[in-house]
């Protein structure tokens, strides 16, 4: 195994949800250290500075550490587990899955459950099992067993699936492509500029809480105040069974995906016009799509201070927001390649461009 992917799998693997994401900060900030000063904000986000010339605009490049989970709510009377989600879960994807509870003793292996099918009706065998009706079993036969075990509310609940390359190597499944994607990326455009005079501060990393309403992004922007910020995150692929090109375009293996819109940004079209050139000087596939139903972190970090110019870059992955994920790795080292090849072009005249769009 490379080490570029030795670092996709261990983000993946770490533990992280909205509001608890320390087991992957830590895995990041190792990653970050080599490369720059290591900042944060108050609730989390880290992030390493690559220092430029004085003077010289900054450029923001984030992750988010965050992934989809699972938080214990109650324990019942027979040491079931209830549980609020953490981010956008669709409930025909979660039953009879593994899942993790992070407890003060350790971890706890469990698993959703709910009535079997055996026991319902013919009509209610047709619908789909609310969240609030389902459970978690842990094997416990109280609730004073499950406590003893160390769980308790507000613990953790993770998604498992473990870090798996597919047949084709260049498919890899694991949980929490997003975005422990946008995480390593961020990582390794630092280490291509590691030696390069650039002229500007690179801040490179990744903000917490995205999934529950891209708080990271707003308190690790207020402390960069950048110039410049992309958000590095992943966007649905439509190249599977049952999607139209006008439910989702990108395909996975296709190159990186250049977010023309979503629920949270539009972005400024003269850094998109920037990295497309990029892209086609490079020879490097890219792609665009919408997503009007979510939104990624630069819906605030284009809101900073009079606002920033912002751009969503990533690539098409396979079944977010559910246990199990699949991402391409050309695709990555695309957008790697890509993205660092855009932070040497952004000199003070070209953000002055970018963001007034008035040449010198």
């Amino acid at each position: 195994m490379d080490e570029r992917l030795a670092l996709m799998k261990a983000l993946t693997d770490a533990s992280g949800v909205p509001g608890n994401e320390g087991p992957v900060r830590a895995v990041m900030a190792e990653a970050l250290a080599p490369y720059g000063e290591l900042i944060n904000d108050q609730l989390g986000s880290v992030a390493a500075r690559k220092a430029g010339p004085e003077g010289s605009p900054t450029i923001l490049l984030a992750g988010h550490l965050d992934e989809v989970g699972f938080m214990v709510t109650r324990i019942t009377d027979d040491g079931f587990i209830k549980f609020q989600a953490l981010g956008g879960w669709w409930e025909l994807v979660m039953l009879a899955q593994r899942v993790q509870i992070e407890t003060r003793n350790g971890p706890i292996a469990g698993l959703i459950g709910s009535k079997p099918p055996h026991v319902l009706s013919p009509e209610a065998r047709k619908k789909l099992v609310e969240k609030k009706d389902m459970f978690i079993d842990i094997g416990a036969s109280s609730a004073a067993e499950a406590r003893e075990w160390g769980v308790r509310p507000g613990d953790s609940i993770l998604p498992v699936c473990p870090f798996t390359p597919l047949h084709n190597p260049k498919i890899v499944m694991a949980k929490a492509w997003d975005n422990r994607f946008g995480c390593a990326a961020a990582v390794e455009v630092l280490h291509e500029l590691a030696n390069e005079s650039l002229p500007n501060t690179v801040v490179a990393g990744a903000t917490v809480q995205e999934e529950v309403g891209l708080r990271g992004a707003a308190t690790l922007a207020n402390v960069v105040k950048p110039d410049i910020a992309f958000a590095i995150d992943v966007c649905i692929a439509g190249d599977t069974p049952g999607i139209s090109k006008d439910e989702a375009q990108a395909k996975m293996g296709a190159g990186p995906v250049l977010l023309l819109m979503d629920s949270s940004v539009i972005p400024n079209p003269r850094l998109r016009d920037l990295v497309v050139d990029t892209a086609e000087e490079l020879g490097i596939p890219y792609q665009f799509d919408t997503m009007p139903g979510g939104g990624t972190d630069a819906g605030r970090f284009h809101l900073n201070n009079a606002g920033v110019p912002s751009l969503a870059l990533g690539v098409a992955t396979r079944y977010i927001h559910t246990h199990a994920s699949l991402l391409h790795r050309d695709d990555f080292d695309q957008v790697v390649t890509l993205l660092a090849a855009v932070v040497r072009k952004l000199d003070q005249a070209t953000v002055d461009y970018i963001k007034t769009g008035q040449s010198a």
